[in-house]
């Protein structure tokens, strides 16, 4: 009965240590929190209290962009999880540990994890955890530029959302598809989607983390600077960077700064735009975000075209393919190939030119970013698209076309 009543002791100060964490972590005392969790880390030895504390430093580093020690709590998570043979904090840690690899840019070992996440059967708390391994998975093929599937697994993590009323993986989900459409250039949809996950937050998220909010905001200011909506960006943007300061969000901060540095860049204010992207690029690099190294080096060849600087753009665009390809990034290699295309045409180098004539073509094809209607490229220009619900897309306009002519086979 001593041995019974020691043991349940410690789990109620484990529980009491975790919960004190929590509140200095809510309220922007991070290193106290981490202090405190990983005390309770070391001298815990209840393995439920130890799952949730690595739960804990988990979320706290992915939202600091220290990637690789949330990687290295995430697998310890695994192994505290083995321990307690139990199939919904299995689920948990590998869908932990697929964020992990996710944050750090490795889109493949992402996938696998999820699919080990869908292929476990455990209880009602495994099957709601699907939507947000749904969720982590269309981000990865997202990051592989492989549209078809990536627009599959929002698709799905929406639903699972919708069904089981989690307005915070909603909310998730339509910042996802913002970026999504943002990428294939239906600029209209990549303002809706956010704008929807702000109302979200406005309606439901009293309790929730700023992070949401700034989330919304950030892919908002986005969509807008793409639309040339570039006052509006602006906003959008200063109030993401406000709460990701307040919070030592350094992810979003990055994102913030790049996005700074093309609303600049839009506005021909070269001179602005150039240490902008060169913060965002240092934050970038620490973090180990290299998608958001290639959004960053595409900027600045930009800037350089159009101070005319073609070598120094050739130099960011060999730094950008290195990390594309590495990656396996195929929308950021076709981006590459039009800007060198670009600057070969002007220098007047033909074989140069025709070289990334044709591997801009091989991208376009090997990623089917075309439309099935009317045979146009797709991501080109700003252009309506529509999702069928086999998740294949098409040019809106094209699609009706078609429709009106035969209804039937659209269905």
């Amino acid at each position: 009965m001593r041995l019974f009543n020691a043991w349940e002791m410690g789990q109620d100060q484990t529980k009491q240590q975790i919960e004190k964490g929590l509140h200095l972590y809510q309220s922007n005392q991070t290193e106290k929190a981490l202090r405190v969790w990983m005390r309770v880390l070391e001298k815990s030895a209840d393995p439920a209290g130890r799952f949730r504390v690595l739960g804990c430093l988990i979320t706290a580093h992915a939202e600091m962009g220290r990637y690789k020690d949330m990687l290295k709590f995430a697998v310890v998570q695994i192994d505290t999880a083995r321990e307690l043979e139990d199939p919904d904090f299995l689920t948990e840690s590998y869908l932990n540990l697929a964020r992990s690899n996710e944050k750090l840019c490795e889109f493949q070992k992402t996938i696998s994890y999820c699919k080990t996440c869908l292929n476990m059967q455990g209880t009602t708390v495994s099957l709601q955890l699907n939507g947000q391994v749904s969720l982590s998975m269309g981000n990865a093929f997202l990051g592989l530029s492989i549209f078809q599937k990536a627009l599959e697994c929002f698709e799905k993590a929406l639903r699972y959302a919708h069904n089981n009323d989690d307005k915070m993986l909603e909310c998730r989900v339509c910042c996802s598809l913002g970026n999504f459409y943002a990428q294939l250039k239906d600029y209209e949809k990549a303002l809706f989607f956010p704008c929807k996950a702000a109302e979200l937050v406005n309606d439901y998220g009293k309790g929730w983390s700023l992070k949401y909010r700034a989330m919304s905001q950030y892919h908002m200011a986005v969509a807008y600077r793409k639309l040339g909506r570039l006052a509006d960006a602006m906003d959008c943007c200063e109030e993401s960077m406000k709460i990701a300061l307040q919070h030592g969000d350094r992810p979003l901060q990055a994102l913030c700064l790049l996005c700074f540095a093309d609303i600049h860049r839009s506005r021909k204010d070269i001179q602005t735009a150039f240490p902008r992207y060169d913060s965002s690029l240092s934050i970038m690099t620490e973090i180990g975000n290299r998608l958001g190294l290639i959004q960053v080096l595409l900027g600045v060849t930009k800037c350089w075209m159009i101070q005319k600087e073609l070598d120094k753009a050739l130099e960011s665009i060999e730094k950008a393919q290195e990390l594309a390809e590495g990656l396996g990034n195929k929308l950021g290699l076709l981006k590459l190939h039009c800007l060198c295309e670009r600057i070969y045409r002007t220098k007047g180098q033909q074989r140069e030119l025709r070289d990334h004539v044709v591997k801009f073509h091989e991208c376009v094809e090997e990623m089917e970013l075309y439309c099935g209607m009317c045979g146009e490229s797709i991501g080109e220009k700003n252009n309506q698209l529509q999702a069928l619900p086999c998740s294949h897309f098409f040019h809106l306009k094209s699609l009706s076309c078609f429709a009106l002519q035969d209804p039937i086979a659209v269905l």
